[in-house]
């Protein structure tokens, strides 16, 4: 199975590339054709004056006919495709639901446990969960 990558970042809702000492990931969540009138993929509103994505917005539009679905209730639909690379070797891909779950953790400065919001998934060979994180503030 080969996941499909993205070619250009505004083809995605989410994508990430990340790096460390437990091994690396690459994520990303692939926009949907509308629902109604599947000529177009659902974005976040564009402000009229300069063109971009409202990052902050609470729903997503088609451009062609305008349909407009909430945030929550769109990204519950999604799928997250991941590519990774393991501490212990192994190279995979995978695909699953694009939810986040609230996790307890203990910060590194504060030495206190705090929730995170994470999309956790499992190494096909040895077992290890593996989480990509939201970006902490």
């Amino acid at each position: 199975m080969s996941l499909e990558e993205p070619t250009s970042t505004n083809d995605c809702v989410y994508f990430t590339n990340r790096a460390d000492e437990n091994g690396k990931e690459k994520a990303w969540v692939l926009k949907e054709q509308c629902p109604e009138c599947n000529n177009a993929l659902m974005g976040k509103p564009r402000d009229e004056k300069t063109g971009k994505a409202k990052i902050r917005a609470t729903e997503y539009v088609c451009p062609s006919c305008k349909y407009t679905v909430g945030k929550a209730e769109y990204e519950d639909t999604l799928t997250i495709n991941i590519k990774y690379t393991c501490k212990c070797g192994n190279e995979d891909e995978l695909s699953i639901p694009f939810k986040r779950k609230r996790v307890q953790r203990i910060n590194e400065e504060t030495g206190k446990k705090q929730a995170i919001e994470t999309i956790r998934f499992e190494c096909g060979k040895c077992g290890e969960q593996k989480d990509i994180t939201k970006k902490m503030k």
